[in-house]
């Protein structure tokens, strides 16, 4: 048995998600990594684009969710970047969304804040 995956890592999207209504007027570049597992059953070795997902309509979902939604939570948006992933490729098994947050409305020094999510067929 095989196992595929294509990774989209370290996405930069510039948005305006957030509680704070700073946030919603000025927007910040979030980071969003993808992980999606490939049906097991695809025939890899036909070296087709049909035979796998393509990762540049990957990265155009990813985009279309993170950039044309607002929301409140980054679980959220990962929550329905993931859903989105999943309803329109059917050759995804699994996906795993990370949603980072690098200017955060907190006291502290630090990469960012995250949220991730899982969602499987």
């Amino acid at each position: 048995m095989q196992t595929a995956k294509i990774e989209l890592k370290e996405l930069v999207f510039f948005a305006r998600h957030g509680l704070l209504e700073e946030e919603a007027v000025l927007g910040q570049r979030f980071r969003v990594d993808v992980l999606a597992t490939l049906d097991s059953s695809l025939d890899l070795s036909q070296d087709t684009p049909e035979s796998t997902v393509n990762y540049v309509e990957l990265y155009q979902a990813v985009k279309e969710v993170f950039t044309e939604q607002r929301f409140n939570m980054i679980e959220a948006a990962a929550d329905r970047i993931a859903a989105t992933i999943l309803e329109r490729f059917a050759k995804v098994i699994s996906v795993t969304v990370r949603v980072k947050k690098p200017a955060v409305p907190v006291d502290c020094i630090c990469d960012y804040f995250a949220a991730e999510v899982t969602r499987c067929r």
